[in-house]
């Protein structure tokens, strides 16, 4: 079965002209970037609250009022 050499073209055109891919592309970028900024961001504040989640774990562990208590950190 011999292919026409204006087939293989026109083949060649729609697939130069598809962009479905390029979007699924650009979606994925975007996807990834913004895991990328909510772990920075995560990773930054993370320090900063994990102290007070364990204060308040340890207060409802022992059934006490320790965080009132306990001086803010900054």
């Amino acid at each position: 079965m011999l292919v026409s050499f204006s087939a293989i073209t026109n083949f060649a055109r729609r697939l130069r002209n598809d962009k479905s891919g390029v979007t699924a592309i650009e979606y994925g970028l975007i996807a990834g970037a913004i895991s990328v900024a909510i772990i920075a961001g995560a990773y930054a504040i993370g320090g900063q609250i994990g102290p007070k989640f364990t204060c308040i774990g340890n207060s409802l562990a022992q059934s006490s009022d320790q965080c009132a208590a306990a001086p803010a950190a900054n």
